[in-house]
Parts: C-alpha cells; sequence; structure tokens
C-alpha cells in the first residue's frame, strides 16, 4: 500500500505549509512516496545492528565470566535475549532459531534469564539448601517426591539465579537497559515524526491515493 501527496510545487504555488510538508516527507521516505515498509521500519531500530552489537559485547563478557553450556553463535544468543524480553515462549524461539527446545532453555541459563516457572512446583530456598548440602538429584526427587527431570530442571534455574546474583545481576541489568533505551528511540522517533506531520498538515489540503 502506498499513498502520494499532491502539493502542487510544479507552478511556483507552494506556500509555507506545503514546503514544510515537503521538507518533512522527503526527510521520511528519501522521497515523495512513502510506503507500507517504510512505515514497517520504524520499529526496527529495536532490532537494528547497534543493538545487537551492544547486547553481542554483554554476551561476550558473560562468556568470558563464565562457562556457557551452549555451543550457539553470539546471534543466536542475542535473538533469545530479544525474544525472551518480547515475552516469547521457548517453544516460539526455537521455531524462530529452528533449534530443539532444551536448547533454548540450556542457552537461557547461560544468559541468567530465568522465569519464574522454570522452578515448577518445586520450592528454590529448599532447592538451593540442597545444592548446598552436594546431595544427588535422584536423592532430591525422592525426598520432595518430584521427577529427576523436574529436579534437574530447578536445580539448573537455581544455579542460574546464584551466578546472575553473585554479580547482582548486572548482565540481566545490561540487558534491560540496551532494550529499553532502543524501544524508547523507536516512540520517540515514532513522535516527532507523527507530530511533525501533524502540525505541518494543519489547515492543508491533502490528496491521498489508496
Amino acid at each position: 500500500m502506498a499513498f502520494y501527496i499532491s502539493m502542487n510545487w510544479e507552478h511556483g504555488t507552494m506556500d509555507e505549509k506545503t514546503a514544510e510538508l515537503r521538507d518533512i516527507f522527503m526527510d521520511v521516505a528519501d522521497g515523495e512516496t512513502v510506503t507500507e515498509s517504510q512505515t514497517e521500519q520504524r520499529g526496527s531500530l529495536l532490532r537494528d545492528e547497534s543493538v545487537n552489537d551492544r547486547l553481542a559485547d554483554v554476551i561476550d563478557r558473560m562468556r568470558g565470566q563464565f562457562e556457557f553450556e551452549t555451543a550457539l553463535a553470539t546471534a543466536e544468543l542475542c535473538t533469545i535475549v530479544t525474544e525472551f524480553y518480547d515475552g516469547e515462549s521457548d517453544d516460539a524461539i526455537a521455531t524462530v532459531l529452528k533449534v530443539p527446545r532444551n536448547l533454548v532453555f540450556d542457552a537461557r541459563m547461560d544468559l541468567h534469564l530465568v522465569r519464574e516457572e522454570d522452578t515448577g512446583d518445586i520450592d528454590a530456598s529448599e532447592l538451593r539448601a540442597r545444592l548446598d548440602a552436594d546431595e544427588s538429584v535422584g536423592a532430591i526427587a525422592a525426598d520432595l517426591d518430584a521427577s529427576p527431570g523436574a529436579v534437574e530442571r530447578a536445580l539448573c534455574a537455581v544455579r542460574a539465579q546464584n551466578r546472575s546474583k553473585r554479580v547482582s545481576q548486572r548482565f540481566r541489568t545490561e540487558f534491560e537497559e540496551i532494550l529499553t533505551d532502543s524501544d524508547i528511540a523507536v516512540h520517540l522517533t515514532a513522535d516527532v515524526q507523527d507530530d511533525g506531520l501533524d502540525e505541518a498538515t494543519e489547515g492543508l489540503e491533502v490528496d491521498v491515493e489508496f
């Protein structure tokens, strides 16, 4: 879908409002036509290279401090971070990356991205005490009447939480700051463009074709 603005600047009749409108549209569209794809690009700042570069820098520093279980590329880990903060499930992220769901879980643990439901119905404080006592998964499962698989998953989450707490959740905070800054930039860009167009078109007749 494209729309075109008829402005009558061919015969020297372009008034101040029309000139302002033309300048804004030329800046936004780099031409005289604004297309739907260009409108969609307003949100692309959230996923642009600068954001991924900043996320990659944090991930590389995490690798330098902690041993990662997964061998996913940094770009894939950046995707996991952004999708996680977009509220996507492990299944949805696995579909995007075309990897097994359990690999996404392991990567989240490497990145300290723990969800409340990762420990299931097992009490996290109980698991921490068991970890300190160096009890086996089988013994913990038997005592808590839980499956070994559920206990192992919950233990992975508790270990990730412990690692995050040792660094005062610094890496999670950095992820959130990067994505929050970018999200604010997207909204500010959209607001500035909208406000500028509204002001420029006030009282001006514009022919729109869809």
